[in-house]
This record gives C-alpha cells, structure tokens and sequence, in this order.
C-alpha cells in the first residue's frame, strides 16, 4: 500500500517545498503554530492554487490543495453565528478549484455536530472532506469513526487521541482495523521525521506533518510580541519524503 504524505503549509512558499520533495497534498492553514490552525485568506488560497496551476507544467504532479475550514482557536463547539461562516467559507473554498477541505465540529457533550457536519459536506458539493483532529477529544472514538463513515467523511486526521501520533500508535492501529477500508485513516499531530516508519506499521493510508522552524520575529506590542512565526523547512519535508519513501 501505497501511504501518502500530507503537509501543513501557510504561504506558497511552503506549497512548493512540499512539492519539490513531491508530497501528494498539503493542508492549507493560516496561524498554524500559534492557534493549532485556522481558515487561510481568499488571498492567500488564491496565490497557493496559482502556484498549483504553474507546477502543474513540472515534472512531477503538483500537490493536492485541501483547505482548513476552521474560524477561531479554542473548541470545536461552534455558535450558529460560527457555524454559518464555517458553510460560506467551504462554499467559496469549493468554488475557487480547491481540493478538498478539512473540516470539523463537536456539540457541548463532546459528540459529532452531525447536522453541521452534513451541512458542511452539502456544501462541500463532491470534493473530499477530511474531518480534523477534533476526533481526538471525543470519548467514543471507534462510535464516532462509524458516524463520520456513514456522514460521508473520505478521510479522518488523527493523532490516536495522544499529544503526539507516535504516542497515540496502538489506537491509530485499532482505528485502521475498526475502518476496514471504508474510510482513510491519516495520522498526525506532532509528527517527526524519525516517528514515521512505525506510523506506517500502524497500517495509516498517510501521514500529516507540518515539518515547520520558528522564525523570531518581534512585532512589538501592537504585532503580538516577540511571539515570532513557523515557515516549513525544507530539509524536514524531505526528510519526511525519504522516511516515507524508504
């Protein structure tokens, strides 16, 4: 079996990083490192599917776009308010040329947000939905798994419930068994270069990582501090690539 690799990137130059240690997709965020990631602007989506079309002419195939469809940090309860942004923003991700989106949404008592959810696949309108780590925090994990297969769902991001998808690796393995093909299990959350052979074993259809650097960058009191940014490094991406390839 063929595992892809997925890359978190937040500008198009990570988009061609990823691409020239030929990824088969990335995740497109904004304010990764600080908020766990968030919905990208319509203008850097924009910039990222032009560097799509212009790789698309390479030697090799440029990776997939999926989109993070996420409107604030913290929980994944969404407000109606939240909930209606969460639609246009997959209605204009789908109508730009976009991939896939990546996609999530629990109730109070820590469930699947079942009717946001049909109403983001709705909107999604046939392009694959991932639903992101927000499964990582519900109780029944294997339940929830057979809910999001009969939603519609063609991917889920996990990291097995741990801090780190190396931690998480028997749980990654018994979702993989409990999908039996009927859903994509990836794996991430964490992910180091070195972690991804015993992934792999874990049976996952593909591995996520953000394989970023810090960048120190003091924006003074009115740019957030010296709080400073992540940019995707180059030598981890092919590290990564290689581990998997290998």
């Amino acid at each position: 079996m063929t595992v892809a690799l997925e890359i978190a990137v937040q500008d198009a130059v990570g988009y061609r990083i990823a691409a020239e240690s030929s990824a088969d997709r990335i995740e497109l965020c904004a304010g990764l490192a600080a908020t766990g990631g968030l919905t990208p602007s319509a203008g850097l989506l924009g910039t990222v599917l032009g560097e799509r079309g212009f790789l698309r002419g390479a030697d090799r195939p440029a990776p997939e776009v999926h989109v993070l469809i996420r409107t604030r940090p913290g929980d994944f309860d969404y407000a109606d308010h939240e909930a209606e942004v969460l639609v246009r923003d997959v209605r204009l991700v789908r109508s730009s040329g976009a991939d896939g989106v990546v996609v999530g949404g629990l109730t109070t008592d820590g469930q699947v947000d079942l009717p946001l959810l049909g109403r983001l696949i709705d909107a999604a309108d046939g392009i694959p939905v991932t639903f992101h780590r927000a499964i990582d925090t519900v109780a029944d994990p294997l339940a929830t798994l057979d809910l999001l297969i009969d939603a519609g769902v063609t991917r889920v991001l996990t990291s097995g419930g741990a801090p780190r998808a190396i931690d998480g690796a028997d749980r990654l393995a018994a979702l993989v068994a409990h999908a039996a093909g009927r859903v994509q299990i990836m794996a991430g959350g964490g992910v180091r270069p070195d972690d991804i052979p015993a992934l792999v074993a874990t049976g996952v259809d593909a591995v996520h990582l953000s394989a970023s650097r810090p960048v120190q960058a003091d924006g003074g009191p009115g740019g957030g501090g010296d709080a400073g940014y992540t940019v995707t490094d180059p030598a981890l991406v092919a590290a990564a690539a290689s581990a998997l390839r290998s």
